[in-house]
């Protein structure tokens, strides 16, 4: 019986291939599972082979979560836009936010490679966030930090939900989503704080000429660039 040649793949492709089989191993079986034995396995590949891309299976980990870094805040900062445009329900950017690091294995990983000594697992999930903020509050005045402060809150209250959300809530006698719920609630409450501040603030009647536009950009400024949504 004839065996079918195994295909030859560049040195990218891979690469390519074996972050795809490390990011189903950590979803299918854990942090613990993303071996490069295990990996090699997986894509038809020899130890050796995944060595000789990798160097160890730190780096392996590595290419992982910087992928799944950009990946993340991808599909967040598209969901964003789509909220500020009125085309989605801001609950979906917490959704997807809270998934990311729990469903999707981002929060075990980094944690689990910050405990097995890799104290520089969180730089590239750190990185593609700053990058999607300063995306995200361009425009903002000089020294406003309202969105950095509401994707700290966020990723935080994310980060902790995929660690120990579940048993936290159960042993609290709360549904074990709440925190989801919480985190939406302050985005919103941030939000919401903006609106009234700028309707406070507008009072076109009893300002005139520049006084009364200058009123105008600080009342848009304050409904429009004061949180992520």
């Amino acid at each position: 019986m004839t065996s079918t040649p195994r295909k030859r793949l560049s040195p990218t492709e891979s690469r390519e291939a074996a972050v795809e089989a490390a990011r189903a191993l950590l979803v299918e079986s854990g942090p613990s599972a993303v071996t490069l034995k295990a990996v090699a396995g997986r894509i038809g590949r020899t130890h050796a082979n995944l060595l000789h891309h990798f160097g160890s299976a730190e780096a392996l980990h590595t290419a992982l979560i910087t992928r799944m870094a950009a990946d993340i805040v991808g599909t967040i900062g598209a969901a964003v836009l789509r909220v500020r445009a009125g085309e989605l329900d801001p609950r979906e950017v917490v959704e997807m936010t809270f998934d990311a690091f729990g469903k999707g294995g981002a929060g075990a990983l980094a944690s689990w490679m910050i405990l097995s000594g890799n104290t520089n697992a969180l730089d590239p999930i750190l990185t593609a966030i700053h990058d999607l903020v300063d995306e995200l509050a361009e425009g903002d005045m000089p020294g406003d930090q309202p969105i950095q402060e509401q994707t700290l809150t966020l990723v935080l209250m994310a980060l902790g939900d995929a660690l120990m959300g579940a048993p936290m809530a159960r042993a609290l006698g709360l549904p074990v989503g709440k925190a989801r719920e919480l985190a939406l609630d302050a985005l919103l409450a941030s939000k919401d704080a903006a609106t009234l501040l700028a309707a406070d603030t507008l009072e076109p009647e009893s300002k005139s000429g520049a006084e009364s536009q200058r009123v105008e950009i600080f009342a848009n400024f304050a409904m429009g660039r004061r949180c992520i949504f």
